[in-house]
């Protein structure tokens, strides 16, 4: 018996519905794998960005201890602060930045090894917030977000019951920081106050003095309150990028004599950051270097995309 006109119909149906699904499922088959393939490959250009950022890192490294080796002061005029211009690699290019930390203001000085506050330090972060036009009572809350107690100081302080209060809640850490970027959780700081005040700020393990061969001019003014724009215009000019020639004789005469004992000429904390590019895949990494008096560099943090 021959099929009839409407079972023809079923069949043809049938095989078009066959052929859109199959075609659908190879479809979603191929376009699975090209995902697989291209999640494969962005973990190993990733991969290998990291190990090119590992060699910058071990590059800075020899950089350093050669310069301990070579001279007895840091300043800008020396290798290490030159920026890596952009280097060719398979498949993208690399560049980077090293920056003296020790040329910024250790919040970390703000408390004493009794976990007090440290008042000298207190008044020079004052004076520095003054100098970037940042409300100065940042300095009060700051020091109340590391010092060891729960005691709100007056009349800048602000502790526990004011964080808790917030949405979300949090904690005061109480306790010294491993980044600069733990003072966006202040009370009161927003992301145009803290853009302006990172580039002067660091977080160091311990107490560090400054380097005035390579501090900011915000940092140089926070030294001594008689310090004006015009005498930081003149230290810069006379540091040029060679650094000073006789600190103790540069400052004295501008400076208290408790605060001429902080200053060095010389640095222990380095950070690197470099820049990779493979491809379509970019990272970013940082990493916070100490150079022990013997030349010996140690990696002591490592972070990707942040300080």
């Amino acid at each position: 018996m021959k099929p009839g006109p409407g079972n023809r119909g079923v069949a043809l149906i049938t095989a078009i519905l066959i052929t859109a699904l199959a075609g659908t499922v190879a479809a979603g088959l191929a376009w699975d794998s090209a995902l697989d393939m291209r999640r494969t490959t962005v973990l190993l250009y990733r991969d290998q960005a990291y190990q090119v950022a590992l060699g910058a890192e071990n590059w800075l490294q020899s950089i350093l201890r050669q310069d301990l080796e070579d001279t007895e002061t840091d300043h800008l005029g020396e290798i290490w602060a030159s920026d890596l211009p952009g280097l060719p690699i398979d498949g993208g290019e690399v560049f980077g930045s090293v920056e003296d930390l020790q040329g910024r203001f250790n919040i970390n000085n703000l408390i004493d090894q009794n976990g007090e506050i440290d008042e000298q330090s207190l008044e020079q972060f004052r004076r520095l917030l003054l100098a970037l036009e940042i409300d100065p009572r940042f300095a009060g809350i700051a020091a109340d977000w590391i010092d060891a107690n729960q005691d709100a100081e007056f009349p800048d302080g602000a502790e526990d019951s004011i964080y808790t209060g917030l949405i979300p809640p949090y904690r005061t850490p109480n306790q010294i920081l491993s980044n600069a970027s733990e003072l966006a959780a202040i009370e009161g700081m927003d992301k145009a106050t803290f853009d302006t005040l990172l580039p002067h700020i660091t977080a160091l393990p311990g107490r560090t003095a400054v380097n005035v061969n390579t501090a900011t001019a915000a940092v140089l003014q926070s030294l001594d309150e008689e310090l004006s724009v015009a005498d930081v215009e003149r230290l810069l000019a006379e540091r040029a990028e060679s650094g000073f020639t006789d600190i103790a004789n540069t400052f004295s005469s501008i400076v208290k004599p408790e605060v001429l004992n902080q200053l060095e000429e010389t640095t222990n904390y380095f950070q690197l950051k470099v820049v990779v590019r493979i491809d379509t895949v970019r990272i970013t990494y940082f990493s916070l270097l100490e150079r022990g008096p013997r030349g010996d560099v140690t990696p002591i943090l490592r972070s990707l995309g942040t300080i």
